[in-house]
């Protein structure tokens, strides 16, 4: 998989920025066939920081309503990314 293709977009939310800030890491929705090792090469590639640790975890979608009829949103991947002191990732400042 292309380094492009596994990292989705960036999780932007109260506990995302709060880790961000306090703990050096960052939030992203990745692929759901992604592992630990391609999710690290590809913030590493794409970014150009050093990773020193990525947790992964698995979301429900959650049920949804429109009058009677039901849905669910879908089930997507989310990966928790800790950099290496002194490494920032540019597109979360001024958040």
């Amino acid at each position: 998989m292309i380094a492009r293709d596994i990292i989705l977009k960036p999780v932007v939310s109260e506990k995302s920025m709060e880790m961000m800030q306090d703990a050096n890491t960052y939030t992203f929705q990745v692929d759901k066939r992604a592992n630990k090792v391609e999710i690290k090469r590809a913030i590493e590639d794409i970014f150009n920081v050093e990773v020193l640790k990525v947790n992964t975890m698995n979301v429900r979608g959650k049920k949804r309503r429109m009058g009677r009829n039901e849905g669910k949103r879908p089930d997507w991947k989310k990966a928790m990314v800790k950099l290496a002191k002194g490494n920032e990732i540019e597109i979360f400042e001024g958040l």
